[in-house]
């Protein structure tokens, strides 16, 4: 691997844990001004939708990080097959996502548009963590 290929992979190595932190940030940021202005089951819904974009973005990367793996061949076990596990993640996670959504508005009685807002936490922290890693990230 060359010096150019390691600082990239190094770069988005980083990016992606600012993106998964950041999410988790905005969430909470979303669930205290929620809670101060609308009322605490909007913030609970922020919160909980928050918490599922974090899984979302989770799932993908460990599920992407498998296929790369599995791919190049540095798979421990020598394996050539993607895990079921890995592959059912990466097929249903956004079924699983919503019925969970379902069930937190439906048994908790929690605002649609608080899950909502708290599912677009992951879009707010990969804006905000390319932006920083563009302007600031320089390694």
């Amino acid at each position: 691997m060359t010096t150019s290929e390691l600082a990239h992979r190094n770069f988005y190595l980083r990016l992606e844990r600012r993106i998964g932190w950041l999410t988790l940030g905005a969430g909470a940021i979303g669930t205290l001004l929620a809670w101060r202005v609308a009322s605490g089951r909007a913030a609970i819904g922020i919160a909980a939708g928050a918490v599922l974009a974090w899984l979302n973005f989770y799932w993908l990367e460990r599920g992407t990080a498998r296929l790369v793996e599995v791919a190049k061949g540095e798979t421990s076990d020598g394996e050539k097959r993607v895990p079921q596990a890995s592959l059912f993640l990466m097929i249903v996670r956004y079924g699983l996502i919503a019925l969970a959504a379902y069930v937190i508005v439906v048994s908790f009685r929690i605002p649609v548009w608080s899950v909502l807002s708290g599912l677009l936490a992951l879009g707010a922290a990969a804006i905000v963590g390319s932006l920083y890693g563009v302007l600031f990230d320089n390694e």
